[in-house]
């Protein structure tokens, strides 16, 4: 089997990289390396897949160093001409598309990044797989398509119309597109609505890193809706074993519905209060962090908590990292790796 990985230099891109090289799966890792956090996280995360950051040739072939399973290239989604390239090459059988723009704050200021990657570059991947007859497409999706949503926990029987970010409305129609590759071109496709994913070498965008990077620094950190808030935080192993578990039995999953398409939630099932969250971090640092309270911000929501009966029944499987572990496991990542 040979797997195409986009966002392979990402957070969850690197991991199930990181797996499927474990498992001797054949992956194509593709990743445009942009600023929106710092690139050099990214150029680590793919040095530890065997790619030197001298080594990389927009456009080009770069072959792993150390996993004769693994090669890369940096390539942006929106380059459809050098993309198509990448499939005539490699000829992968499964593309799991994971590459995006992510970030609900950065959409409301920055919509033609989101627009570019997240929806033509989505389209690419889609025409390339019916152009050259690939059946499967795993892409990330997100909790976010949820929106305004009261009812929890949310379940993917539920309708997801009022999304209340641009990063929420283009997974959104990620699903939408999806979904009519799947009638029109019989592509099997599944989409995965992440739930809040954290864990080693995580997004320095996301509040367990600024959290700890500001309790480091002893700087304030910023508690949003003056802290009334609950997330189903999801530990980075649990998405990953998630993927690889619908990888294999994806074929089983499409005969036992008789569609092209399905959605899964990938989440804890277990929201946690944001004072709580906050707890753990001061609990594994051994000190108090200082709190500035804020109001809620634009294009976020005061709680998710994600119904996984579908993910338990297909593939008998359910993310069950506990808080304090994983909030213990990014921070030693973190002294580490910041040589703190």
């Amino acid at each position: 089997m040979k797997i195409l990985v986009t966002g392979a230099a990402g957070f969850i891109g690197y991991h199930l990289s990181k797996k499927l090289i474990s498992e001797s799966v054949s992956v194509i890792g593709l990743d445009n390396i942009n600023s929106y956090y710092d690139p050099n996280l990214k150029y680590d995360r793919l040095k530890n897949l065997g790619i030197l950051k001298s080594q990389i040739i927009d456009n080009h072939l770069i072959k792993s160093n150390t996993y004769k399973n693994f090669n890369f290239y940096k390539i942006n989604l929106e380059d459809k001409k050098n993309l198509e390239l990448v499939f005539i090459n490699e000829k992968p059988d499964i593309i799991i598309n994971l590459a995006a723009q992510a970030g609900v704050r950065y959409s409301l200021t920055n919509p033609d990044a989101y627009i570019q990657s997240n929806i033509v570059g989505f389209t690419n991947i889609l025409e390339l797989c019916k152009i050259y007859n690939i059946q499967d497409i795993i892409y990330a999706s997100s909790s976010s398509v949820y929106g305004s949503n009261k009812k929890l926990p949310f379940s993917t029987e539920d309708r997801v119309d009022n999304p209340i970010s641009l990063y929420a409305a283009t997974k959104k129609s990620n699903e939408l597109f999806a979904h009519t590759y799947s009638h029109l071109f019989n592509i099997r496709t599944i989409g995965l609505r992440f739930f809040t994913v954290y864990g080693p070498w995580g997004r320095p965008d996301m509040a367990l890193f600024l959290f700890v990077k500001a309790a480091l620094d002893n700087k304030e950190i910023d508690v949003y809706n003056y802290g009334n808030m609950s997330r189903d935080f999801t530990y980075v192993d649990d998405i990953i074993n998630g993927i690889y578990k619908l990888i294999l039995n994806r074929l089983n999953i499409f005969k036992k519905y008789k569609t092209n398409y399905r959605i899964y939630n990938i989440g804890n099932s277990s929201p946690v209060r944001l004072g709580d969250f906050i707890s753990a971090i001061e609990k594994k640092l051994d000190l108090n962090l200082k709190k500035k309270l804020l109001p809620i911000q634009p294009g976020d929501v005061s709680d998710t908590y994600s119904d996984v009966k579908n993910l338990i029944s297909d593939c008998d499987y359910k993310p069950n990292t506990d808080i304090q572990y994983g909030v213990n496991e990014f921070i030693d990542w973190y002294k580490n790796y910041y040589k703190v």
